[in-house]
């Protein structure tokens, strides 16, 4: 079952006119929320950078917080998983086609559910590879847009190299991966890059950080130099849908030893019992307190 414009319906039966301007321009942004056993995993969170991207492309927000909130615990109700993840899809609406903002349109709302499948447990042990490739994305990565054709193509150049990720560089810098937050661990510090325009604050970025300066895990929000990166003990990559995973090879070369490392074991067992105890009700959805 999904959602679109006031309606909930197979998916199938779901209709879109071509000149809806996400169609047209990829005028819209999204968002991505994980479920645990049909609880929204961290929601506010979501809402409030749902929010952020909305403000980026100057959209008025078409629903309140408990109205969203409805909306979703219809859809995740809907859906017979009990791990999913909903995708929310928000655009400026179908007007004829012409650069700039239409007045009076409705905007398009469009949510579905996907199951969510833990990353597996090979890959867990054994670490995956990355490739690194230049970020040639424009200046406004902070906004979660639908126009994600740059993000496509950086990726697929992981999927064509045997990868699971590219890493972004600008400038001498790491900012992240095409899909991912990245980390760097070194001599027992967590590096993470600052939340900026060139980035999207992740969630499970903002949760990792948080586990850390609750467990006083020594760690250090800064710009992280492709040298940094490529010397790296530990990279580690993080999203909604794979949580926390350990970079083994970059470009082919083996990152510190070749196998996932001490920091990825902690901050993975730190997520997992954070993320169990907000399963069974025993912590807040948000602002998780570990200590």
């Amino acid at each position: 079952m999904i959602y679109l414009n006031g309606d909930f319906m197979p998916i199938e039966e779901a209709r879109v006119p071509v000149l809806d301007r996400g169609f047209i321009f990829g005028d819209g942004v999204y968002e991505v929320i994980p479920v645990y056993s049909r609880k929204a995993f961290r929601l506010a969170e979501h809402l409030l950078r749902l929010q952020h991207s909305l403000d980026g492309i100057r959209l008025q927000n078409p629903h309140s917080d408990s109205e969203w909130s409805s909306l979703l615990e219809q859809i995740i109700a809907g859906n017979e998983h009990d791990d999913q993840y909903l995708y929310l899809h928000v655009t400026r609406g179908v007007a004829r086609r012409d650069h700039a903002f239409p007045k009076g349109v409705a905007p398009t709302v469009f949510i579905m559910s996907n199951p969510l499948l833990a990353p597996p447990a090979e890959l867990l042990a054994a670490g995956v590879a990355a490739i690194t490739a230049n970020d040639n994305r424009w200046l406004r990565c902070d906004i979660k847009a639908i126009s994600l054709l740059p993000n496509v193509l950086l990726r697929q150049m992981a999927v064509d190299a045997g990868a699971m990720e590219t890493v972004l560089l600008r400038e001498g810098f790491m900012t992240e991966g095409a899909a991912s937050n990245i980390f760097v661990a070194k001599n027992g510090v967590l590096l993470a890059p600052p939340k900026n325009h060139l980035m999207l604050p992740g969630i499970t970025y903002d949760v990792v950080l948080e586990l850390v300066a609750a467990e006083k895990i020594p760690y250090e929000v800064r710009a992280i130099s492709e040298y940094e990166v490529r010397t790296a003990q530990e990279l580690l990559l993080t999203s909604s849908t794979k949580e926390i995973m350990p970079i083994t090879r970059l470009d082919g070369k083996p990152v510190g030893e070749g196998k996932p490392g001490a920091m990825f074991a902690l901050l993975y067992r730190l997520y997992q019992r954070y993320k169990h105890n907000v399963m069974r009700g025993n912590l807040p959805t948000s602002s998780p307190d570990v200590s």
